[in-house]
């Protein structure tokens, strides 16, 4: 599959593709098999932090356990959160690691250069999309600052929403769409991350809230695919407006992970148990949450009106 057509089919449709992380290797095959059992499409992805802070392994790891389990035309494999600059405010070596996933399958991938001022976070994201499109896949990026990886102290969620705190500036996203040549956005408009500081990674994230006319600003400007970080902890309908409004990929890690997280506290070492729970708040997840199932089905119709 071609996964920048797949996320426009979605955004033509109104739907979104669900994109699930891999802090654990053995939630590619739960996470998969849900996916075709709902005969969704979705993508299975893993940030450097994943394999940095958690037991993703590498980003090769989770592509060999991804060919294992993959599912033929429900299935998509992504590079997420490739920073210039990491949750530590370190220097990252971005492109050995962009150009590692190319060679490793990986069919979209992501740069950020968010903790970069905005000229270089373009001269960054435009260096990754290059390399990208010449390999013949889509690179996303992200403008804004979406937050909860970093490991400092956050303000109150209520002081980041009340006051804007990182939210895209809609003249900005015109420019950077613009010039970066990226092809999905990620933006900021009160979506935060999961914590990824052990100390406090179990913890419940607090229940976002997203400015959905700013999204729909946001859309109209660029005429590009957006795409939510942090997506899991999100009031239902919000997800739906931000959907309506220009959400074409969602991504999904801490409810998934901390599933499988307590299911090993419950009965450890049980690893067939914890891929059970995630298997069913994956269905749940597609079925209920984001009212994706059959998705594949829909997008096959919207591939076939566009052929005639």
């Amino acid at each position: 599959m071609n996964a920048n057509k797949i996320v426009k089919r979605a955004r033509a449709l109104g739907k979104c593709i669900p994109a699930f992380n891999i802090p654990h290797i053995p939630m590619v095959k739960p996470i998969a098999q849900a996916i075709a059992d709902e005969n969704s499409v979705a993508m299975i992805q893993v940030a450097r932090v994943e394999w940095e802070k958690m037991h993703s392994e590498s980003l090769e790891r989770v592509a060999e356990e991804y060919e294992k389990y993959k599912k033929e035309d429900h299935t998509l494999l992504h590079l997420d959160h490739i920073p210039v600059i990491d949750e530590d405010y370190e220097p990252v070596p971005y492109m050995p690691l962009i150009k590692r996933a190319i060679s490793a399958g990986y069919q979209s991938i992501m740069i950020d250069g968010s903790r970069l001022g905005l000229a270089g976070n373009i001269e960054k994201t435009a260096e990754a999309a290059a390399t990208a499109h010449e390999a013949g896949i889509p690179c996303e990026a992200e403008l804004g600052a979406v937050m909860g990886h970093e490991s400092k102290t956050l303000p109150p969620y209520e002081e980041i929403f009340a006051q804007k705190m990182g939210f895209t500036k809609i003249e900005e996203a015109v420019r950077f769409a613009r010039e970066s040549g990226c092809d999905w956005l990620s933006v900021a408009v009160g979506n935060i991350h999961g914590a990824v500081a052990e100390a406090v990674r179990n913890q419940k994230k607090p229940e976002a809230k997203l400015d959905v006319q700013h999204i729909a600003d946001l859309f109209m400007a660029v005429k590009i695919p957006l795409v939510l970080h942090g997506g899991s902890g999100i009031k239902h309908q919000y997800i739906l407006d931000a959907i309506n409004a220009g959400i074409a990929k969602i991504n999904v890690g801490t409810e998934l992970r901390q599933t499988y997280e307590f299911a090993l506290e419950e009965r450890p070492e049980d690893i067939e148990y914890a891929r059970e729970k995630v298997y069913l708040a994956t269905r749940d997840y597609i079925a209920h949450y984001l009212k994706n199932k059959d998705l594949k089905s829909e997008l096959e119709k919207q591939e076939y009106k566009q052929d005639i």
